[in-house]
């Protein structure tokens, strides 16, 4: 890690920018009894389904991976220019589920990343251009702040290839 205490090395206020998102095809698709295989056209794939069915990810720890990645992603920049390109970082998002609403009430952004290199002006400087970053270019934050409308499901009839 790089070792930067003055406030000089502070990066410019500019948040980071906004990047399109890509527009492959995802898709999801039965794999047995509540489990299910996520693709993307680019050839990643997840496995999805209850916990209880094992090495899965349940679809609301997807929910939170999507959102401690994205806020990653956007403030990535910002900790590389202070603390070097090989800084480590742990994003956390624990928040319990609402059983009673079946929702999650709050998901909180936790960043586990050493900052005791720096001083105070500089730390504080680098925290608020990473939250500005967070608050600009996640889309997966800012859809959720901004209660995305989900519509009622449609159902189709099949296609011969989803990709």
């Amino acid at each position: 890690m790089t070792d930067q205490t003055t406030s000089e090395t502070v990066p410019a206020d500019t948040a980071a920018p906004v990047t399109p998102s890509p527009t492959d095809p995802l898709w999801v698709e039965r794999t047995g009894t509540r489990t299910y295989r996520g693709h993307s056209a680019r050839g990643a794939s997840v496995e999805i389904g209850p916990a209880e069915a094992g090495a899965v990810f349940t679809p609301g720890e997807l929910l939170k991976i999507a959102l401690a990645a994205c806020a990653g992603m956007s403030s990535d920049t910002k900790f590389a220019r202070v603390l070097g390109d090989d800084y480590k970082v742990i994003v956390r998002v624990e928040d319990p589920k609402d059983m009673d609403d079946d929702r999650y009430p709050v998901l909180t952004e936790k960043f586990e990343i050493d900052l005791s290199g720096l001083d105070e002006k500089t730390r504080e400087k680098t925290l608020l251009l990473a939250q500005r970053s967070i608050d600009r270019a996640c889309t997966v934050g800012r859809t959720l702040k901004a209660g995305a409308a989900v519509p009622p499901a449609e159902f189709l009839a099949p296609e011969d290839d989803p990709s």
